[in-house]
This record gives structure tokens, sequence and C-alpha cells, in this order.
């Protein structure tokens, strides 16, 4: 049996809707419990993180960083709070949506911008799912959404944020965006950003499928969606693929659920080593 068959199979093996609507809900709420947890301590113990943040979205390469490394962050209070949060619920759908706000950027145009962008995305989302709860083919049909956002790394000079997407209906699918943002430089960073030319996305590709086949060699449980010859499945990432820079400044890629993997492997990440692509980093100001 080859991959584009064993694809075939795990995505027509029936699950019961209700089964499947019940383990995801509670594997959510479960989450939303240890992320509870882990802020009371946090705020019980005061080690709660506030960071200097003005960010731009452009494609600014690390080497014009790592000239900018001597500017000052600037000493405005940022934060980000839960601006507003829309909620549903009745026997067989279920909505919170949280909309994310920043708060004490200089540039207001921006902040304003980035807070109208939050606003409409989410609410776009919530409207959405009211829209098809109310379709004659789905009021009775299991469906739920979640989105969320969190701090995943703070340091003096980045801060990674995920925004968290879980959709439930006849199944589910999980999904996160990050965005590794450089504090001291107030910029976005972006995959390309961090590479002389677009040669990285060959070289991290192949590395990738290295470390799925790998996987795969190791452990009967780890199954990845790979091409081989005219079968379907992952071949490259795209030019800004998903990613950020972890605690120990390496370069991770990201794939939502279903990307390049059964729905039960959830989202998959792959650090890439270093030296793979040390010879076509722009720099080593962000990965180490």
């Amino acid at each position: 049996m080859n991959i584009s068959d064993m694809k075939k199979d795990y995505e027509n093996t029936p699950i019961p809707d209700e089964l499947d609507f019940i383990v995801r809900k509670t594997l959510k709420k479960e989450k939303d419990k240890m992320k509870f947890h882990k802020l009371s301590k946090n705020i019980i113990t005061g080690v709660a993180a506030a960071a200097a943040l003005f960010v731009l979205t452009v494609n600014v390469s690390p080497a014009a960083a790592n000239a900018m490394a001597d500017v000052p962050v600037l000493t405005s209070l940022v934060k980000v709070v839960t601006f507003r949060e829309y909620t549903y619920k009745d026997d067989h759908h279920e909505a919170d949506v949280k909309v994310p706000q920043v708060t004490g950027l200089d540039n207001k145009d921006l902040e304003n911008h980035l807070n109208e962008k939050y606003l409409e995305e989410n609410t776009k989302l919530y409207k959405d799912f009211l829209k098809n709860i109310g379709t004659d083919n789905l009021d009775k049909a299991n469906l739920a959404l979640f989105t969320d956002y969190k701090v995943i790394l703070d340091t003096d000079s980045l801060l990674v944020m995920a925004s968290e997407k879980t959709e439930i209906a006849a199944s589910g699918s999980e999904s996160v965006h990050y965005d590794t943002i450089d504090k001291k430089n107030q910029m976005v960073l972006t995959l390309s950003s961090l590479f002389k030319d677009s040669s990285y996305i060959d070289v991290i590709s192949k590395n990738i499928i290295s470390q799925m086949k790998d996987q795969m060699a190791k452990d009967e449980d780890k199954m990845y969606f790979i091409a081989d010859g005219t079968e379907d499945g992952f071949k490259t990432i795209s030019a800004d693929q998903n990613f950020y820079i972890n605690k120990d400044g390496k370069l991770v890629i990201s794939f939502n659920e279903y990307d390049v993997a059964p729905g039960v492997m959830g989202i998959v990440e792959f650090i890439i080593p270093t030296e793979v692509i040390k010879d076509i980093l722009v720099s080593d100001y962000y990965v180490k």
C-alpha cells in the first residue's frame, strides 16, 4: 500500500460525529485549564512579563537588524489583552472567540490598525459560524469554534505570539499562526528575511522530508504524507511558511493539522538544525 492509499484509508475511516465532537471539546477545555493554572502560578510568583513593543510589518533583513542593534527599545509599556469575547452555546453548537487588543504603542495609527485587523478577523469568524449553524442542513449538526492567543516566548530581544484556532464539525481541525517579533528593532520577522536568497525553500524542505522519514522509521505511530513520484503529499514549504524562533535560537517550521500528516498527529513542527542552513542565513543575529 502506497502513501496515497494510506492517506485515503485514514481520511475515509468513519468516526461517530458525537464522539469526535465530545473528544475535541474535552481536549480544548483541558488545554484551557492548563493555561489558566500556568497563568495563576506566574501571577502568584510574580513572574508575569510585560514587553515593550513597536511592531512594524516590514521585510527587514537581519543584516539591517545587526546595524540597528544599538537603537534603544521604546519605553512605552505595551500589553496584549482580551478586548472582546464572542460566545455561543446550544445543544449542538458552541463558540468561544477571543479578540486580542494591543495597548501602549506610541504609534497610535499602527495600534489602531492592528486592533481593527484583530477585531475584523475574529468578528468575521464568529459571524460565519452563526451563519453556518443557521442553515437547514447544519442546524442539528455538531459544530464548534474556539480561538485564542498566547505568548510562547518573551525575551529581551524576541517575542513570539501564537494565534490558535480550533474548528469542530463532522471532523475537526487545529491551526496556529506565529508572529516572531524583534522587540529591540521593533519589527515582525518574515521567513525570507532571514536568508540571503530563495534557496532556503529547497534546503529546508529536503531537511524536513529527511526528518519525516527518520521519524517514521523509528516510530510506527508516526506518519507523514510525503510526495513520492506521482503521489500526493508534502514536497516543499512555501516561501512564507509558518515559523518561529524558539528559546534556543533555533528555527522551527510549523504545519497545521492535516497539512502534512493525519489528523491524529495534530499540529506538527520541525526544528531545523542550524548547521543545515548556516551558509544561507543573512546572519546569526536571530538563528543561532
